[in-house]
């Protein structure tokens, strides 16, 4: 059976959706949001009945008749940690979703707008694979300072689907292989699944790991300590040189990995350096998850949307070809892994997940 999805991925300013018949896509659309709009609303949760209005009014104008899903799937907000897998919209995760207690972001939305638009015509609304999906073993979370436990907050949703591609093409069972995927985005996670299961894998919100397009990345962090009581910066301020203005951003003013690759491919000494530097920490990440592994992978994954470069991925795997064969699967195609995670919920093949 085919089953016909709506995918709603709401961002700060926008709000993808597309329409799914089993894994193939009759419909995508970004929906661009000003910020005249987004600014009448007091809270991320008080958008919901806007974009819920933009989606279906542009439902309505391609004629796609909503009443025709099987079920909708939004994007899975800032949740407390939980397992991976497709799970049922319910009044718990509705309830921390819209009081924020993980934080507040557009993401948060995916749920609460899928649960309305379900409700109206009868149909169950899903997540799959949050950004807090959470499956460490406990000694990965020791950080050195009992107050500062390593958290999992990472690329879940692409992760697990690029992991799974590979065990399917390679005719295997995700629960049967050892894989390192590294994502590289705006941001970067370098994660060791070890029997389906994401044993360990750095915090790509918070600073953790390789820095990125606009991400910091580890820091030296006596440094990091003298800057934020330096008088100089407001906790606000120092935040933000950690995530969103560091990275490609800090040294190179943009955080479009192209404009680096292409000041590279020019002759430009720094946009050479700083491209390979952030090559070369991503390689020591996924040799620190070979070790995780004890050296037995299967395969590294190179994903993200910076893995369409082809120098990047070049310089990496010339520094960890030695541990296993270099899979590439460029860019994060989030709306179909959504549409994947729920057809193997509706299909029987995984169980629905309860969030509690």
């Amino acid at each position: 059976m085919s089953y016909k999805l709506l995918i709603i991925n709401p961002g700060s300013t926008s709000t993808k959706i597309a329409v799914y018949e089993g894994e193939k896509e009759i419909f995508q659309e970004t929906l661009r949001h000003s910020s005249e709009e987004i600014g009448k609303f007091k809270s991320v949760a008080d958008q919901q009945d806007f974009r819920t209005e933009v989606i279906l009014g542009i439902l309505k104008k391609k004629n796609i008749d909503v009443k025709d899903m099987d079920a909708i799937v939004g994007r899975g907000g800032l949740l407390k940690p939980i397992p991976s897998g497709t799970y049922e919209v319910n009044d718990s995760m509705l309830k921390d979703l819209k009081e924020n207690v993980r934080g507040e972001h557009a993401s948060n939305l995916g749920a609460i707008i899928a649960n309305k638009i379900g409700n109206s015509i009868g149909k169950p609304a899903f997540i799959v694979d949050p950004v807090v999906v959470d499956e460490m073993e406990e000694i990965a979370r020791f950080s050195g300072i009992p107050e500062l436990p390593r958290k999992s907050i990472f690329h879940a949703l692409n992760q697990k689907a690029v992991a799974k591609r590979y065990a399917r093409e390679s005719s295997k069972k995700y629960e049967d292989v050892n894989v390192i995927v590294a994502h590289m985005g705006g941001g970067v996670s370098v994660g060791a699944h070890r029997k389906g299961k994401i044993i360990d894998v750095n915090n790509a919100l918070d600073g953790e790991g390789a820095f990125s397009p606009e991400r910091s990345g580890g820091v030296p962090s006596g440094d990091l300590a003298r800057m934020c009581f330096s008088g100089k910066y407001t906790l606000e301020e120092v935040l933000k040189k950690i995530t969103g203005k560091g990275g490609f951003v800090a040294y190179f003013n943009t955080n479009d990995a192209r404009v680096v690759e292409k000041g590279l491919m020019e002759g430009d000494p720094k946009a050479t350096l700083l491209y390979n530097a952030m090559g070369y920490q991503v390689a020591k990440d996924i040799g620190a998850a070979a070790a995780v592994l004890n050296g037995q992978v299967d395969a590294i994954i190179l994903t993200g949307g910076v893995a369409y470069g082809k120098p990047m991925i070049d310089f990496i795997s010339k520094m960890v070809s030695f541990i296993a064969p270099i899979v590439v699967y460029p860019g994060e195609d989030e709306m179909l892994a959504l549409a994947q995670g729920a057809i193997r919920a509706l299909s029987g093949e995984e169980k629905i997940m309860k969030y509690e």
